[in-house]
């Protein structure tokens, strides 16, 4: 895509800090560093979000995040932990509409970066909870 920051990152169009590449993928830091390691993995295929991957795509790109994470992991022994995360869509606070997966070092339980979830819990009936499962279940592709 022409105008995709990601897809020119690919094209060495733009510089970036590449930790890890191959013909599947391109892993390189976050420009924001929302902790210091912070990795962005995405597929070199143009691929909006997850929705639009298919099998093949998905396999490969995914068997390539545990040896990226390990990677980030020992490349600073204060890392404890790390977030994988993965936007789609603008309301999921998608910024970028080239798939990617954020590798995001944990040091402490004080670090800047936070996800915080709501705990909804109480508004859920046993029966909401297998209305949502069987409407999930009744659309799970073979």
């Amino acid at each position: 895509m022409d105008d995709c920051i990601f897809c020119k990152i690919i094209a060495n169009e733009i510089p970036s800090y590449t930790v890890y590449e191959d013909d599947i993928v391109k892993a390189f830091l976050d420009i924001s560093q929302g902790t210091p390691g912070h990795t962005l993995v995405i597929p070199k295929k143009h691929v909006p979000d997850l929705f639009a991957y298919d099998e093949e795509l998905a396999s490969a790109v995914f068997a390539r995040i545990p040896k990226i994470a390990r990677a980030v992991k020992a490349s600073n022994p204060t890392i404890k932990g790390m977030n994988v995360l993965n936007n789609n869509g603008a309301v999921a606070y998608q910024s970028v509409f080239h798939s990617h997966f954020h590798l995001v070092p944990r040091y402490t339980d004080h670090d800047d970066f936070k996800m915080i979830f709501k705990d909804n819990s109480a508004n859920y009936s046993a029966a909401d909870y297998q209305k949502i499962q069987q409407s999930i279940i009744d659309h799970m592709e073979d």
